[in-house]
């Protein structure tokens, strides 16, 4: 946070300049067309692979190819490592892989252009950064934990799943909200 001390003309003349200097950010897409682009991905994804939309099997092979790197014995001895990386199979050689890497690489283009990239950390007033850190660390790694524990993550549950109508992937969405309103309500102090 900024202090700026002087007068109220100052402080306007300021801020007056810090408007011209930088350029205002574009607006967000509008929510019900990115829900219909979004289906159209989906729909592609489909036609395309045969297999929907997800994120945690393109980070879990590149984490395999790093650990194949590191200890391919390990990796070789491993029945579901095996069938990623196991003798000369490359893990990275999969479609979702490059849906991982594109997703990183076009999200960071579309913030570039938009204005919308910057270095900062979100957080509520009564907290610290490295709190903020810390809690953002812990919940994403139970996220990675729950996605391998359960083959799969929320994104590709939700959207894949709840594509094909799948009562399995409606019921787990909901339980998600559920838990995430009950946790985001025990957790408000952190954003408040």
């Amino acid at each position: 946070m900024t202090t700026i001390t002087g007068t109220e003309d100052q402080v306007q003349e300021q801020s007056e300049v810090e408007t011209k200097t930088r350029k205002a950010a574009k607006d967000y897409i509008n929510p019900y067309a990115a829900g219909i682009l979004l289906g159209l991905v989906l729909f592609a994804a489909f036609f395309l692979t045969g297999s929907g939309l997800g994120a945690s099997g393109g980070i879990n092979r590149i984490l395999v190819f790093v650990e194949d790197l590191i200890a391919p014995g390990h990796v070789d001895r491993t029945p579901y490592l095996i069938a990623m990386a196991g003798g000369d199979k490359n893990p990275l050689d999969s479609w979702i892989v490059f849906l991982t890497v594109g997703t990183i690489i076009g999200g960071f283009i579309s913030g570039w252009i938009h204005r919308r990239t910057s270095i900062e950390t979100n957080k509520g007033p009564r907290i610290s950064k490295s709190m903020r850190w810390m809690m953002a660390f812990i919940g994403g790694a139970l996220m990675g934990f729950g996605a391998r524990m359960a083959r799969g993550c929320t994104s590709g549950q939700a959207l894949s799943g709840g594509a094909v109508l799948s009562v399995g992937s409606w019921a787990f969405m909901f339980a998600v909200f559920a838990g995430a309103y009950a946790l985001a309500y025990s957790l408000r102090k952190f954003w408040n």
